[in-house]
């Protein structure tokens, strides 16, 4: 794969799947704006990214919560390398775990903060919208552009505690790529949903059962997306790609009544 040329932007891009990404992005040859709310880290990431003299990165603190910070990083991105190819939203996470929830003190739903549901729903699922509102003016004009966003099996299982996570993965799984999909397919621009299963990203996933009998490496999944990134992609739109190991197709017992 060659992304010579081509200008990507990943956000939770300090560490996890979001770096590795930027990380395979440059090495590839392409040029990535990375974001994320840990400025600091992130500035020590993009110097090492840079060491490795392929494509160049740049860093920018960005909440992507923050409507204008987001539309900060797009311009940055456009100033910096003149165009937007890739749109990566990989930040997220499961709120209760993010914002330190004691399910000995929360022990159901109800009892959780709702401001802890508000950071998941805006983090999962308007995070990724913001930047899709802010980067398709851009690509729209370029005629080209692909938005990757990342699902979970958590939005096609749903989860009776940390609500937030699989409702906004779901969101993303279904409805927003899909919508972006059918907008942008006269303008060249493409969307397609990663949804992983238990991923190597945290020890606690190998825990996650699946067909396969283990977890997948961070790697397995960045490889699709550059896959889909990449020449070779460029026949799939609008689809939630399930990477799970098979998990999805597991019998469930379903809870007696």
């Amino acid at each position: 794969m060659d992304f010579t040329g081509q200008v990507a932007i990943s956000t939770g891009a300090a560490s996890g799947m979001g770096l590795l990404f930027a990380e395979n992005f440059a090495v590839l040859g392409g040029n990535v704006l990375l974001c994320d709310v840990n400025e600091a880290v992130l500035k020590e990431k993009v110097e090492a990214i840079n060491q490795k003299g392929a494509g160049r990165a740049l860093g920018m603190a960005c909440d992507v919560r923050d409507y204008a910070q987001v539309c900060a990083a797009r311009d940055r991105a456009v100033e910096a390398f003149g165009r937007i190819d890739v749109m990566a939203n990989f930040a997220g996470g499961t709120a209760v775990r993010m914002c330190k929830v004691d399910k000995s003190q929360y022990p159901e739903f109800p009892d959780v903060p709702i401001d802890v549901f508000d950071w998941g729903i805006d983090v999962n699922l308007k995070g990724p919208f913001y930047f899709a509102h802010a980067v398709l003016g851009q690509m729209r004009e370029q005629k080209s552009g692909l938005i990757i966003n990342i699902g979970s099996i958590t939005g096609a299982e749903g989860g009776g505690y940390g609500m937030d996570y699989p409702t906004a993965k779901a969101g993303l799984m279904y409805g927003l790529t899909k919508s972006i999909a059918q907008f942008g397919a006269k303008y060249g621009i493409r969307c397609v949903c990663v949804s992983p299963g238990p991923v190597l990203t945290r020890a606690a996933m190998a825990k996650m059962k699946t067909p396969l009998g283990r977890a997948a490496e961070p790697q397995e999944i960045i490889d699709l997306v550059l896959f889909i990134a990449s020449d070779k992609g460029q026949f799939i739109n609008g689809e939630n790609i399930m990477i799970d190991g098979g998990r999805n197709a597991m019998g469930r017992k379903v809870p007696e009544i």
